[in-house]
């Protein structure tokens, strides 16, 4: 059994935001994303994957398709295949999230 923990895997830089990946197979990934203040994921479209966002820490400003809603600990939001989306954290404090992408674009696009 692989176990991983959370707090000792968080990092941030002040460029840009950080990805740290926690599980990779075939048919998923699973990352922690770190953003300080002000940092953003540029709106991007996966065509062929599903991506789950679940707010860990702190607040993200999420685009999803034509949707835009801030959404703070606890909330889980999709962005289903083929729709932009990007997130931006607006507020003073970091922002971390769980990110969950099937099928895995690393592997399917390597195919």
């Amino acid at each position: 059994m692989e176990v991983k923990l959370f707090s000792e895997l968080k990092k941030f830089s002040p460029d840009k935001m950080v990805k740290v990946n926690l599980f990779e197979t075939e048919n998923l990934f699973c990352d922690i994303y770190c953003l300080e203040p002000q940092q953003s994921q540029k709106l991007h479209t996966h065509n062929d994957a599903d991506k789950i966002y679940f707010v860990l820490e702190g607040v993200g400003h999420f685009h999803i398709g034509q949707e835009q809603q801030t959404l703070g600990v606890g909330n889980t939001v999709l962005a289903p295949a083929g729709f932009v989306h990007g997130v931006e954290n607006i507020a003073k404090e970091r922002l971390v999230l769980l990110v969950v992408m099937s099928p895995n674009p690393n592997v399917t696009s390597k195919t």
